[in-house]
């Protein structure tokens, strides 16, 4: 008898689950979502093999079918890059085989209201009102948070950028990877608003800046699925600050969702596929968004507050440096030694919040 496959293994999971008396079992039905974890994660990763060998195959048949010069370096060099890739993949897959299922441990702080895990996170952070010193304010938001996941073990990925002349950002968007990752960044979503003397103020006066911060939950493989016939794909050349090409080969990219007119770009990679695969994870975790908020909307409003979550237009935070002074106004409490804060050490604000919002 053949053994069984990952995905044969994963629909007797989802059958097993789909058991009314689980909810009376709850050793079992935390052992049977640790193996339907296991197991979206094992297709998911095999998903991304067959999608790279694809590439591969593509970037073979330009090869063999004597196109431009050009159009064969380009395919020469991403043929290479891809088979690397492969082989980065097929390594993870083997390690994750051998992990095999992992053990379930409760914790509450993995999931979030709606029961479902939280391991990655993908957050937005954009310059509102006040021009460079705006951008320059979301520079230092994207610090403060990539020091705090250093602190809390989490790993970080940059997914698409818009930086300033200034050091700054016009946009960020990242991804965070780690266990408590959601509980404790959800509270970062809403408007932040800075206090400072800006470095180009001649005069000495304090200026009020924003930037916004949304936290989106990246989606499990079996939750979001968008089809090719859905998306339209542009590519185009790279920008930095000043409009200076980063290099001269088209491998930024824009996705739009043709059936939600949501519109996403990745620039950050030098390669196109890797940039396109950004941009997906990004798309992916708008349209979970956007479902999650549909959803919400039908709910009570005692319910929607619990799940809803702080919303982007929200004003939850004032960083006023001047009086050293951080004021979250959600719970009307203020912290001093911002530089400490700023410096990624937020779980004596976070903490707080959990305590007193949850």
């Amino acid at each position: 008898m053949a053994e069984e496959t990952t995905k044969e293994k994963y629909e007797k999971t989802l059958e097993q689950l789909s058991d009314p008396g689980l909810i009376s079992d709850l050793e079992r039905l935390s052992k049977l979502t640790s193996e339907k974890e296991y197991y979206e994660s094992l297709l998911e990763k095999e998903n991304e093999i067959r999608e790279v060998k694809n590439e591969i195959e593509e970037n073979r048949s330009i090869l063999t079918s004597g196109e431009e010069p050009e159009l064969n370096l380009l395919a020469e060099e991403e043929l290479k890059t891809l088979m690397e890739k492969q082989s980065s993949l097929e390594k993870e897959l083997e390690e994750l085989t051998k992990q095999g299922v992992p053990i379930p441990v409760s914790k509450s702080e993995d999931k979030d209201n709606s029961g479902r895990k939280q391991n990655s996170i993908i957050v937005e952070i954009r310059a509102g009102t006040g021009g460079d010193e705006a951008s320059l304010f979301a520079g230092d938001l994207f610090k403060m948070y990539s020091k705090y996941a250093v602190l809390k073990g989490w790993t970080q990925k940059t997914l698409d950028s818009s930086p300033t002349e200034l050091g700054g950002f016009k946009e960020v968007i990242f991804e965070l990877k780690g266990g408590s990752a959601f509980q404790c960044m959800k509270w970062e979503a809403g408007v932040h608003r800075v206090q400072r003397i800006p470095q180009t103020e001649k005069a000495g006066r304090v200026h009020t800046s924003t930037a916004t911060v949304a936290v989106l939950q990246k989606p499990s493989s079996t939750e979001v699925k968008i089809r090719t016939d859905e998306i339209k794909v542009d590519t185009y050349k790279s920008s930095g600050p000043g409009g200076q090409y980063v290099n001269k080969r088209e491998t930024a990219i824009r996705i739009t969702h043709l059936p939600t007119g949501i519109v996403v770009h990745s620039q950050s990679e030098r390669n196109l596929i890797q940039n396109k695969m950004n941009a997906m994870s990004i798309l992916e975790a708008k349209i979970l968004e956007k479902e999650q908020k549909e959803k919400s909307a039908a709910l009570s409003d005692k319910r929607n507050a619990q799940i809803g979550g702080a919303k982007r237009s929200e004003k939850i935070r004032t960083y006023n440096f001047p009086q050293d002074r951080i004021t979250d106004h959600r719970m009307k409490k203020s912290w001093h030694h911002m530089e400490e804060i700023m410096e990624g050490k937020l779980d004596g604000i976070i903490d707080h919040l959990q305590k007193n919002q949850e």
